[in-house]
């Protein structure tokens, strides 16, 4: 079973991912947050030095590489669990082409390698994840996450703008655009599948149905 879990930034991914683990006995692929070399110098640096270094673009390029080995991976092994998926790569790149951060050229560049990507994987004996479980959230609840778990490089309020700029579209992109799959989605402001043994018995009673 292929199982990838969505969602904005800070709503619990890599914990849900690990609590499915256990209880599934799945192998999971993470988002590759540490050790990403990119990823900080994209939130600490000034524009000048954004826009000189290419950052934006670097970086986007860096999560679709590792996250299509992930996925690749995981159908070949038709056995595991993602943290973020390709699937949703597009969303960020679309969002900082949309701020001006990634040039018309450089999208250009990034929807070529994506298409490609995606080809290949049809190409595999398994095409597509089973389900997606999909982690949604207020705004405020994604901040709150976010300044939680205390990475120093996501934090300063000049960031709150960019969060908002993407957290506002990502619902109604991902029920119009996620196709790879069905779906569970789990509002958090509702559910709380970390410490609430039945919310978190709940979850993996509808995963099982797509086994």
């Amino acid at each position: 079973m292929v199982i990838v879990i969505g969602g904005m930034i800070g709503l619990g991914k890599t914990t849900t991912a690990s609590l499915l683990s256990k209880r599934l006995n799945l192998p999971v692929y993470y988002e590759s947050v540490e050790g990403n070399k990119v990823l900080p110098l994209f939130y600490k640096a000034s524009e000048e030095e954004k826009e000189r270094n290419r950052y934006p673009f670097l970086l986007q390029m860096s999560f679709l590489s590792s996250r299509f080995d992930a996925i690749r991976k995981a159908l070949c092994q038709d056995n595991a669990i993602l943290d973020r998926s390709i699937y949703e790569d597009h969303y960020f790149a679309k969002k900082n082409h949309d701020l001006g951060n990634i040039s018309d050229l450089e999208m250009d560049v990034y929807d070529k390698f994506l298409n490609q990507m995606l080809d290949v994987l049809t190409a595999l004996p398994k095409k597509s994840p089973d389900v997606m479980v999909y982690l949604k959230g207020s705004f405020e609840t994604v901040l709150k996450r976010i300044k939680e778990r205390g990475r120093s490089f996501e934090l300063g309020d000049e960031l709150v703008d960019y969060y908002h700029f993407l957290w506002k579209d990502y619902d109604e992109w991902v029920h119009s655009s996620y196709k790879a799959s069905p779906m569970i989605v789990v509002d958090v402001d509702q559910v709380d599948i970390v410490n609430n043994p039945s919310d978190f018995d709940l979850l993996v009673e509808e995963i099982e149905k797509y086994r």
